[in-house]
């Protein structure tokens, strides 16, 4: 991984339509709204986007951590964007603030980290590889 010099900033952006809703095989009691594993998959595509840049051939970032609230329902066909911004990088480990917007409105909002793998010894450690 390359030195990161700034706190970089990227976003990631999801529609809420019926794939991102917890109905169906998730639980029909819920109402249709975006939910709140999907925003954060959002949040932390954001936090890799803002990384992706600094990887070296080879390398990705897996997630660590998510401490994230929810703070407001978003009906179905609206655009949600992620945040991501770097705040601290130790080692391999990186820290992220990060949010979740409609328009201009604050659904989500908190902490995440991930930390740099190489993605060959990642799969081989996990079994996945065919080498």
């Amino acid at each position: 991984m390359r030195q990161i010099l700034s706190e970089p900033k990227a976003l990631s952006a999801s529609s809420s339509n019926p794939s991102t809703l917890p109905t169906g095989s998730r639980n029909a009691i819920l109402p249709p709204v975006f939910a709140t594993p999907v925003m954060i998959m959002v949040m932390e595509n954001a936090a890799l986007n803002a990384i992706r840049a600094y990887l070296d051939p080879g390398e990705s970032a897996v997630g660590m951590t998510v401490n994230v609230r929810h703070l407001a329902a978003t009906p179905v066909g609206r655009l949600v964007t992620g945040e991501a911004e770097v705040t601290k990088v130790d080692g391999r480990q990186i820290e992220f603030t990060v949010r979740a917007t409609e328009g201009d409105k604050e659904i989500g909002a908190g902490l995440h980290s991930r930390v740099v793998i190489d993605v060959a010894k990642f799969t081989r450690r996990l079994g996945m590889s065919n080498e």
